[in-house]
């Protein structure tokens, strides 16, 4: 079920943070082809990017498949469910569903994690609830340099680690969201967040050796 996004203050803006005009939604809402394809276009690229990270995309061809496949159901579900939107297109002046674009976000990562639990590729992840951690709220690694040397690394985390980087740093997701999101605890969140953050800026480091 869609969830309203996140509100701090802080959180970093999203890449799905496009704003839509209430005339094109109504034109979408009437079944209007035309207008469908614009709001593909839009939200086209933020959802497939966020996909291919927290799947791991950078794993072969495989992996930017899933990535389209995310795509392409995320889409047919906005389409197919758009009269079930009662927010404001931009902004959350609505009834309190949020903007339309936090709607079509919430959407592609449902669907991600849809498809990282039916690939069992999350199960072996440990969480370290019951250990110290200092919480890592910096940014992501600037890469490293390039956003390729970003997805080789982030590729190479646990399926739940790399998911919880990507909805807290980039997306703006709180910890208590995420382990709604994910059926875990806050704490997990957190933990994931800490260890993930630290094995990510290892793993970049070789990267910016030889760059």
């Amino acid at each position: 079920m869609p969830t309203s996004v996140p509100t701090a203050t802080d959180a970093p803006r999203s890449s799905f943070a496009i704003d839509v005009p209430e005339a094109l939604l109504a034109r979408v809402r009437a079944g209007e082809r035309a207008a469908f394809e614009q709001i593909y276009r839009r939200f086209e690229r933020p959802v497939f990017n966020l996909a291919l990270r927290m799947l791991g995309g950078a794993h072969g061809p495989d992996g930017v498949e899933e990535a389209a496949d995310v795509l392409q159901e995320t889409m047919l579900k906005v389409f197919n469910k758009i009269g079930d939107f009662r927010g404001a297109a931009s902004g959350g002046n609505g009834d309190g569903a949020g903007p339309f674009w936090g709607w079509v976000r919430q959407i592609a990562v449902n669907e991600t994690l849809m498809r990282l639990r039916g690939q069992r590729r999350h199960l072996h992840d440990v969480a370290l609830e019951d250990d110290e951690f200092a919480v890592d709220t910096g940014p992501l690694p600037t890469a490293a340099a390039d956003a390729a040397a970003l997805n080789r690394a982030l590729a190479r985390l646990p399926a739940a680690t790399r998911s919880v980087l990507w909805l807290y740093h980039a997306e703006g997701y709180t910890h208590e969201e995420i382990a709604s999101l994910m059926q875990r605890t806050a704490s997990f969140s957190k933990s994931q967040l800490a260890r993930g953050g630290r094995r990510l800026r290892e793993l970049l480091e070789p990267e910016k050796a030889h760059a």
